[in-house]
């Protein structure tokens, strides 16, 4: 019986024996939601990132959902959203009743681009959202200017690039509101999970309200001051995130360093072996430590290389289908092809290769092998 193939995912979770243990002690506790966990987790965010408040919630779209609402933004805005992303950040604005605006990305790293960006403000723009594709960091300090001259909030759709940095200052501190995710495949996790941090008490309250039906008090609030009466403020949802999953989050960020060390040594790895070679990985920016959440190229006869490497038991990826371009969105707002000619060529040309902090030496070799064998690494070299 022939051996099985070992499949190499492009992303995984990395489960330790303490984060078990941590979600364990909590499950032998009084409080599985609403509890002392939470704000732990909230707390220790708020830390490593350098901001003075962080609101947990279920998952990184509830988290940009509950930004758009504690923004204030409703019917007749405009958000300048980048279509190379998740579906979700554009879906956040809808939720809210704005308009997505779609403002093209930069060809070297696929960031959102400042120049394209002040072309899409109108007099009804509200708000930009900039994406950290794959875990690199946005031109935080031209779209900050941007923000500040045409009085707009700056987003920062940051659920990939947790424990990266821009100029010196971590994700999560360079927007007015910044943006997580807990997935299993993002930096850390909590299974499903996501969080918000910010500077202003005022947002922070009215997202802590908007995540609980919009009541002004948590059952465990009431618990401690011995009072049953509650009252429903805002219209909210349940996007509140367990103490089980906080446990898991707090105990997955102390080892966040050392995980995002490990992408970084395996971007590097990959890095030296397609110098000179078909395969053109993104640019990486000079003032920013990447943390490669995804390790993105550019590559010719993308879908013959996507198939090659599945066939192979490498489970390459691709990220992401511009967000203009579904049906959806091309029915309710008529776009069109052309609309972001950059991301529109890109989608045809990139691929996520595999990179989580559990891959061995020998599973990146395995991947350069692969390549290697479906022609990648040989031919003209990319520009």
């Amino acid at each position: 019986m022939a051996e099985k193939k070992t499949f190499i995912p492009y992303g995984r979770q990395s489960i330790s024996q303490d984060d078990i243990d941590a979600v364990v002690a909590v499950l032998q506790s009084d409080w599985l939601t609403t509890g002392p966990a939470v704000e732990a987790f909230e707390r220790g965010i708020c830390d490593f990132v350098g901001t003075s408040h962080a609101v947990a919630v279920s998952s990184g779209t509830a988290a940009l959902h509950t930004a758009m609402y504690a923004l204030g933004l409703g019917a007749g805005d405009e958000v300048i959203v980048p279509p190379m992303t998740f579906a979700a950040t554009a879906n956040a604005i809808l939720y809210v009743g704005a308009t997505p605006v779609f403002a093209d990305v930069e060809s070297a790293s696929l960031l959102l681009c400042p120049e394209a960006v002040e072309q899409k403000i109108t007099n009804r723009t509200r708000a930009i959202i900039a994406v950290d594709y794959a875990g690199q960091p946005c031109d935080y300090t031209a779209l900050r200017a941007l923000a500040d001259k045409h009085d707009l909030f700056l987003v920062a759709d940051a659920c990939h690039s947790l424990g990266a940095s821009y100029c010196g200052k971590m994700c999560g501190s360079l927007a007015d509101l910044s943006v997580f995710s807990f997935h299993p495949v993002k930096p850390i996790t909590t299974a499903e999970g996501g969080m918000i941090v910010t500077e202003r008490l005022d947002l922070a309250d009215k997202m802590r309200t908007f995540r609980s039906h919009g009541i002004t008090t948590d059952h465990r609030q009431r618990s401690e001051t011995g009072i049953w009466f509650y009252e429903m403020t805002e219209l909210g949802f349940n996007y509140r995130l367990s103490d089980l999953q906080c446990a898991l989050g707090m105990s997955q960020l102390q080892r966040l360093p050392e995980m995002i060390a490990r992408r970084q040594q395996i971007a590097a790895a990959y890095d030296k072996a397609f110098r000179g070679s078909l395969i053109c990985p993104l640019q990486v920016r000079p003032d920013v430590s990447h943390g490669y959440h995804l390790y993105v190229v550019r590559l010719p006869e993308r879908d013959r290389t996507f198939t090659l490497m599945r066939e192979a038991g490498i489970g390459v990826n691709l990220h992401y289908i511009p967000v203009h371009l579904h049906p959806f969105y091309r029915q309710r707002f008529a776009n069109a092809t052309g609309m972001c000619p950059v991301a529109e060529q890109a989608f045809t040309e990139i691929l996520s290769l595999p990179i989580f902090p559990s891959m061995t030496d020998q599973d990146v070799e395995q991947v350069i092998n692969t390549l290697d064998d479906a022609g990648c690494l040989r031919g003209m070299p990319c520009p």
